[in-house]
């Protein structure tokens, strides 16, 4: 009798324990880069429900996509694993259910939270359909693809197409239904939300298109134009982000009105989610995390799209509030290193589940109680997809950035660029070459060089990412690189990106150069 007293008195100190691990919602935007946000300096950009999270939370204001395009981004996310370890990217393969299986929404579900996933999860499992999904989840409406704005387009909430035609705040009420469900199940829950927006084709909801009609002049980067790119390395200028993408050049404030209008929509479906947990009254131990799967370079350096390592393209915004944290918290900014993998840590650190032993990302829990701290020195930042003389590999400190491009064909050199990011964040500098400078260059070295050394212990076999710590190894000649060419896969296809840029008319080429139209079977 004792002991039976005894097991119902533990097994109801565990129920207590479950009923008192936070909910956690992880909310990502796809394509948004650091600036574009109220909170973060932004004056003409309107974004109330997200600005006032911040103020509310912790703003982060060097957060890294480890690896800045989506599907390898979100898998980071997932699984806190750089891409070289998950191997997940266009032109590399999909994921294994390996890996899978110790991403964050299965440990959290077996844990005992009521999972739900909604938008874009931007990967499939190897040699699984897509629907494969639906089983990992207590509640699921994600799409395949790139999801589509048009509501009724997605199968997952195609339901709330009548009151939400745009898919942005269609979310915003698919979540307010989910928070009754996991209200119901009695279990705390972990929801994750990917909204479409502001990824191409720019195709905003009228309702925050009509905020900016009277808005015609808006502010550029510092740095914007093709004449603030030219001292950057020759190898970034053949990447897609140089050659395509020419809408930001062109014609920057009709784009840039559609982009923060799209920003606006998912400004208002985070309202839609504050409100409904006000209503459910589970706002006081429901922690938000909102952030982005890449930057987004916006014309910056003349640039478009993202994919380079520079800030604008690889640096996204973070904010994170707990409520359960002390106020005197509120409205904090921390300028410490964060990345995408760090995701996937924090959230199993806020669960209490145990994080997969080995994985590269870091709690930010420290940082939200101290966030004067820091959880590391360095980060690493990667491309191993698309244009082969546009890959590289860089490491980024609070203070420095250090990219090494180690392509060296087609009349390139290798090169090295070191920026003093706390002097100049907007990387018009390249001081690499500043004797002055030899001591920091030496750390930034070093630290690249450790970040190799982990490469080459751990790099996921398989995949294709075999080459790459060689390839990246900057003390290695490029004799011996190029052979490994071959092994890559860097033929720049693999997402649909829906530019506005023109495509090229096959059918008048093929004219032009007198070709043979090619047979299906080819």
């Amino acid at each position: 009798m004792k002991i039976l007293i005894t097991f119902i008195a533990a097994s109801l100190l565990t129920a207590a324990a479950a009923e008192t691990r936070p909910n956690i919602i992880y909310l990502m935007t796809d394509d948004q880069t650091i600036g574009a946000l109220g909170c973060y300096g932004n004056k003409d950009i309107i974004t109330p429900n997200l600005d006032k999270l911040a103020n509310d939370g912790v703003r982060f204001a060097n957060h890294y996509d480890t690896t800045s395009i989506c599907m390898a981004s979100r898998s980071s996310v997932m699984t806190g694993l750089y891409e070289y370890r998950h191997g997940c990217n266009f032109s590399h393969g999909d994921m294994e259910r390996r890996i899978f299986a110790e991403s964050y929404p299965v440990k959290l579900r077996q844990a005992g939270y009521f999972t739900g996933f909604a938008g874009k999860i931007g990967f499939v499992i190897q040699g699984e359909k897509f629907e494969a999904f639906e089983k990992e989840c207590d509640v699921w409406a994600g799409g395949p693809g790139q999801t589509n704005y048009k509501t009724a387009q997605n199968k997952g909430i195609a339901m709330y197409a009548d009151a939400y035609p745009h898919c942005s705040r269609a979310y915003g009420a698919w979540a307010k239904d989910f928070m009754k469900s996991a209200k119901q199940s009695g279990k705390p829950f972990c929801m994750s939300i990917s909204f479409k927006a502001p990824h191409l084709p720019f195709t905003p909801d009228p309702i925050d298109l009509k905020l900016y009609e009277s808005k015609t002049n808006f502010t550029r980067p510092l740095n914007y134009g093709v004449e603030n790119g030219t001292h950057l390395s020759p190898q970034v200028h053949t990447s897609r982000a140089a050659t395509g993408y020419r809408e930001w050049v062109n014609d920057y404030d009709h784009h840039v009105k559609l982009y923060y209008a799209l920003i606006t929509g998912v400004d208002a479906a985070v309202g839609m989610i504050r409100e409904g947990l006000q209503s459910e009254g589970l706002a006081q131990n429901t922690v938000i995390i909102f952030t982005s799967d890449n930057g987004y370079n916006s014309g910056s350096h003349g640039f478009g799209d993202k994919v380079i390592p520079y800030e604008e393209g690889s640096k996204a915004p973070l904010i994170i509030f707990d409520p359960r944290l002390p106020k005197e918290h509120a409205g904090k900014v921390s300028e410490a290193v964060t990345g995408n993998v760090d995701m996937a840590a924090t959230i199993f650190a806020l669960s209490g589940v145990p994080a997969p032993e080995g994985i590269d990302g870091k709690s930010l829990l420290p940082l939200l109680n101290n966030p004067a701290g820091r959880v590391r020195d360095w980060m690493p930042l990667f491309n191993f997809w698309g244009q082969q003389s546009a890959q590289s590999m860089a490491v980024v400190s609070s203070e420095w950035k250090y990219i090494y491009w180690y392509y060296g064909g087609k009349e390139m050199k290798p090169t090295e660029e070191l920026f003093h990011l706390t002097q100049d964040r907007i990387e018009m500098a390249n001081v690499a070459s500043d004797s002055q400078l030899a001591a920091q260059l030496a750390t930034a070295r070093n630290a690249y060089d450790a970040e190799i050394a982990a490469m080459k212990a751990k790099v996921i076999k398989g995949h294709g990412h075999e080459p790459y710590p060689v390839l990246f190894d900057r003390t290695s000649a490029w004799e011996t690189k190029e052979p490994l060419l071959k092994l890559t896969k860097g033929n720049g296809g693999g997402e649909e990106e829906g530019s506005t840029t023109p495509k090229p008319n096959k059918k008048e080429e093929r004219k032009k150069k007198k070709e043979p139209k090619k047979s299906l079977q080819q």
